[in-house]
């Protein structure tokens, strides 16, 4: 018997099988999956082992069943290994016989006698050779016979340096030339060739969380999310305080997606986060980081590690029905913030990554990838130099009074550097020369050590923040006030370039910050900066806040080893009650008068690494 009649009879038999097949628990599932649906991603080797060990399956539907999974994701090449058409047909048609959505996958890496290896620090494709791009369109064809959706992972970048890639570079900056390139291919590799044979193929696109370092190594987010029909979002932040993956910090994932959602519109879809040096808890901050992000869909890498375990598993189906329910909310009411500027492909300078850690000290950060016209607070760190009218849009901004945010690197990077300046009180001959110094802090019990981006010497004054270094004293933040609006400097550098040459990094943070040791009373000094302290509490508790900053609505997340207690003041508003409950148990939450007048406080007590919801009573 052939292959392909083998291949209809097994998929026959298996359709045969359907009748039956859902169950009342996976009855629920469905129902939900409007508000928030789960998913996995099997590997090119567990597809086969799927396709071809009975036991594995029985396994794997165990896993889905416990797990709430509505859908898999199946590979269909990585790092060499190809899955043969005929398994890749079975394994979709049983798991369509279950009642799961099936999407093909395909992991971009080099392996074996597939393609080119990149010349450089990673394991990823050499994209400019041709044999690279035969090798991964000729896949993409195949799977776009079986497949009517369609996920290209993580790799779709290269750090090649080749000189093969030397020549078709040109003049150009690498991070110039790996960007035009992959655009191109994503054209004619992928979305080009996948339509050809399936035009009705969904065609998506998945970004990995380093957001700050996609413009060097061709993850163009202008043109990707135009080119492709979807867009998924990397939320796979893991252990905050381990060297493996990184010090990424929770807030990154939040900021990845919402800066992601706003470039792709409607076409973003889920968010991706894996096992990878994920202790307990871990697993489950990247759930509802990502939900409160926006996603409607959480993809568990990888379906080997779901059907192994992990202690988290067993939380995240004890909450599932508190996630579907924050899922839903979010939908209707998007968390708001201060809108932070980042242009698609911008670079960070010496602000690398200082979003997520604002987010971990409670400011309640909003990337953007346009000038927020209607922002009352605004802002703005290095990134924010790419976009060469952004002098124009201060000037536009001041007029109507907003409060700026500015950072050192930015007006280092930028070209009307002298102006930006002159609006912040400082010399215009800034320059970046990173140092450590300790905060001068009148009543904190512990010495904390930031990094400051210059050596911009001050002296003491209310709403400032100073540190020194030595027998001198240094800016930390520096407010000015003027009948145009308050200008806020925030001295502070997180990573550059060369923090991540000095250790041999690549793409994440490459060490830890002593700025998430913030104390009081510089935390709620920052705070206020940013806006308005809404809550009191230590740092490494983000605070989420949904409809207006008055409504009191918000979640609170404690990332911290140790219980918290978070006083959230919140406005009475004329005609709305000033009762509140904690949304997740729906028990009500005890109101005491606070200052200034009219105003209600909510004592808030967190656990170790766990999180409210606040909401008004109805």
């Amino acid at each position: 018997m052939t292959a392909q009649k083998t291949s209809f009879v097994m998929s026959l038999v298996l359709m045969l099988g359907m009748i039956g097949s859902v169950t009342s628990g996976r009855q629920k599932y469905l129902e939900a999956s409007k508000d928030l649906r789960f998913a996995s991603y099997a590997t090119s080797r567990q597809a086969e082992q799927l396709a071809t060990d009975e036991a594995v399956r029985a396994r794997a539907l165990k896993t889905i069943e416990r797990m709430g999974i509505t859908k898999i994701y199946i590979e269909v090449y990585r790092g060499g290994h190809t899955v043969a058409r005929e398994h890749l047909i079975f394994v979709r048609d049983w798991l369509r016989s279950k009642a799961i959505d099936v999407v093909g996958g395909i992991a971009t890496v080099p392996g074996g006698n597939f393609g080119v290896r990149q010349e450089g620090p990673l394991g990823w494709f050499n994209w400019q050779n041709e044999k690279t791009q035969r090798d991964l369109e000729k896949v993409v064809r195949t799977a776009a016979g079986i497949f009517d959706t369609f996920i290209v992972d993580d790799f779709l970048c290269t750090g090649d340096v080749s000189a093969e890639s030397r020549v078709a570079k040109g003049d150009r900056s690498w991070g110039e030339y790996r960007r035009a390139l992959l655009t191109e291919l994503a054209h004619s590799v992928f979305v080009g060739p996948a339509k050809d044979v399936n035009p009705h193929i969904t065609m998506i696109v998945k970004y990995p969380q380093w957001y700050d370092r996609f413009h060097l190594f061709g993850y163009d987010t202008r043109t990707l999310p135009e080119i492709f029909d979807k867009v998924w979002v990397g939320t796979e932040t893991r252990g905050r305080n381990t060297q493996r993956f990184g010090f990424v910090q929770p807030y990154e994932g939040f900021v990845n997606y919402r800066w992601l959602a706003g470039i792709a519109g409607e076409k973003i879809g889920g968010a991706w986060f894996d096992h990878g040096d994920c202790a307990e808890y871990d697993f489950l901050d990247q759930a509802y980081t990502s939900v409160l992000a926006g996603a409607a869909e959480l993809v568990f890498f990888n379906f080997a590690n779901v059907m192994a375990g992990h202690p988290d598993h067993e939380k995240v189906i004890a909450e599932s029905d508190r996630l579907t329910d924050l899922a839903a909310f979010v939908r209707e009411h998007p968390v708001i913030g201060v809108p932070a500027y980042k242009p698609p492909n911008s670079n960070p300078a010496g602000d690398m990554y200082i979003m997520d850690f604002l987010g971990m000290l409670g400011i309640p950060i909003i990337p953007v990838h346009t000038f927020p016209e209607e922002a009352p607070v605004i802002f703005l760190p290095a990134q924010a130099a790419a976009d060469p009218d952004l002098i124009d849009h201060i000037e536009r901004a001041r007029a109507r009074g907003v409060h700026l945010i500015l950072t050192t690197s930015l007006i280092i990077a930028s070209s009307e550097g002298d102006e930006l300046a002159r609006m912040a009180g400082v010399k215009a001959d800034l320059r970046s020369e990173p140092i450590r110094a300790q905060l001068a802090q009148e009543s904190s019990s512990k010495d904390v050590t930031v990094d400051i981006e210059s050596p911009i010497e001050c002296q003491a004054e209310r709403g400032n923040i100073v540190c020194t270094s030595g027998n001198r004293q240094y800016v930390f933040l520096k407010v000015s006030d003027s009948p145009q609006g308050r200008v806020v400097l925030l001295n502070t550098h997180t990573y550059s370039q060369a923090d991540f040459d000095a250790v041999g990094e690549v793409l994440l943070c490459p060490r830890r910050l002593g700025l998430l040791e913030m104390q009081e009373p510089a935390l709620s000094i920052l705070r206020d900066a940013f806006g308005g302290a809404a809550f009191d509490g230590p740092g490494c508790v983000t605070y989420h806040p949904f409809g207006s900053f008055a409504s009191g609505n918000c979640v609170i997340q404690n990332f911290n080893d140790e219980a918290v207690d978070v006083t959230l003041t919140v406005a009475i508003q004329e005609g709305k009650p000033s009762q509140f409950v904690e949304a997740f148990s729906g028990k009500p939450i005890a109101v005491r008068s606070a200052r200034p007048e009219n105003n209600i406080a909510l004592d808030l007590p967190i656990r170790p690494r766990g999180r409210v919801w606040v909401r008004r009573a109805d």
